[in-house]
């Protein structure tokens, strides 16, 4: 008796790799051995930057904030440490947005951890 295989699912587990590569530069998009090779690569990096962007992110908000800062004669180390010894709790993300978008805030959240 001849060997069964389930050409359907094969196919359709293909299928999906493939269009799931689609747009992509060469053999990468429609050659199988290649396409796959490509699709379970891009899953790693796609998992690994995940991580990244937060790591980055956190880097431009302490830069903002830092830029921020300057304008009143601090640190970002030194205005952190006051945040810290006043007991003000706010994130990064929204320091910096604060920063760079609404600088009268900015400046009372300074105000309130010097005085």
């Amino acid at each position: 008796m001849p060997r069964s295989v389930n050409a359907v699912a094969s196919r359709a587990k293909r299928k999906k790799v493939l269009k799931q590569v689609k747009g992509q530069f060469g053999a990468r998009k429609n050659v199988w051995t290649v396409a796959k090779n490509a699709y379970e690569k891009g899953l790693s990096y796609a998992y690994r930057d995940r991580k990244t962007k937060k790591r980055t992110f956190r880097g431009i908000w302490i830069q903002r904030i830092n830029a921020g800062v300057r304008q009143y004669g601090l640190s970002y180390s030194k205005f952190i440490g006051m945040l810290n010894e006043k007991d003000i709790q706010i994130n990064r993300k929204v320091l910096a947005d604060l920063a760079m978008n609404n600088p009268e805030a900015f400046k009372a959240i300074v105000d309130a951890a010097r005085a």
